[in-house]
């Protein structure tokens, strides 16, 4: 099967993403508390320790080791939280556990998880270098290999949590159910509550939640997937991409796909090409598109408003309109 990507639509608001792992800033070294922290959760003297941006309420670091190593560190200042709101229990030790998890198929690389609690998590530093087109192939293979790992069930055994909102991960048998009660109507209801959609717009999405058993395609067993899959949540590093920052759980492979689109992903009709070569996407994929785009929208209405709620209002049309 030969891929191109046609669907034409982006799916952008104004000024593109409006995420990032970081943003750039200049480097300024840590005070002797942080530090001590950092050298605490690590069990590891530091000989450097540098801000290197943030998002979120999370500042970044680079840091350097004694005997040598670089690491990434994220810090918060409060504890984070799970989808009830339980400090601790959400935020990077969800992270923390979809690193490991990710890992466990040995297919995409990902940061080895070095250390982590309820407000800080340390990774090993990837040093980013340059994507081309025989490196987004390579990564569509792997990516492949990634998703037929597989996963028990739809969700995770873990409560998380994206760009600091709660993400329910209850487990499912069935993905349009469970795509439709744990990725669409909670953030519907979030953006509803925050005055970001009206009532409407709400009945809008609502309809296309209930049409999804009609329009999810072929029924497929549940993908080892990393769920918040765009662009700037792939590191190139060493001729591949590295997968960072996940919402990962047992989801449709074709979500990561659409994500990747969502905001252009370097070299797409390479990793597409590439995936299709070890798992060949079933009949009418590209039309299942802006479903797969809707939750991440979504999620966009909630954290920035009206800026992305006509992206979200389309993809929801497009959706009925299959």
């Amino acid at each position: 099967m030969t891929a191109t990507w046609d669907w034409p639509w982006t799916g952008r608001g104004p000024g593109g993403p409006a995420r990032s792992r970081a943003v750039a800033s200049p480097a300024v070294v840590v005070d002797a508390t942080t530090q001590a922290r950092l050298e605490r959760l690590l069990g590891a003297g530091l000989t450097d320790a540098r801000s290197v941006g943030g998002g979120h309420g999370v500042t970044h670091y680079r840091l350097m080791t004694a005997d040598g190593r670089a690491a990434f560190a994220k810090l918060a200042s409060f504890p984070s939280a799970d989808s009830e709101g339980n400090g601790g229990l959400g935020g990077f030790a969800a992270e923390a556990a979809g690193l490991r998890w990710l890992a466990e198929a040995g297919a995409v690389p990902v940061p080895a998880v070095l250390a982590c609690d309820s407000s800080c998590l340390v990774t090993e530093w990837v040093e980013a270098g340059g994507s081309g087109a025989d490196r987004a192939s390579r990564f569509g293979r792997e990516l492949a290999a990634l998703h037929l790992f597989g996963a028990e069930r739809f969700g995770a055994p873990w409560p998380g949590m994206i760009a600091g909102l709660p993400l329910p991960n209850g487990s499912g048998d069935r993905w349009p159910e469970w795509y439709a009660a744990n990725r669409l109507l909670p953030y519907v209801r979030i953006a509803r509550d925050a005055g970001a959609l009206g009532a409407a717009d709400v009945r809008l999405v609502e309809s296309a939640a209930a049409r999804l058993a009609a329009l999810a395609g072929p029924d497929e067993p549940p993908s080892r997937i990393h769920g918040d899959c765009w662009s700037g949540n792939v590191l190139w590093s060493g001729g591949r991409g590295w997968l960072i920052d996940p919402a990962a759980h047992g989801g449709h492979r074709e979500t990561d796909l659409a994500m990747l689109a969502l905001f252009g992903a370097p070299y797409l009709d390479q990793i597409i090409a590439g995936y299709c070569e070890v798992a060949p996407l079933a009949d009418g994929w590209r039309s299942r598109v802006p479903l797969h785009q809707l939750h991440p929208l979504l999620v966009h209405v909630c954290l920035f408003g009206a800026s992305y709620r006509e992206s979200a209002l389309a993809a929801a049309r497009a959706v009925l309109a299959a």
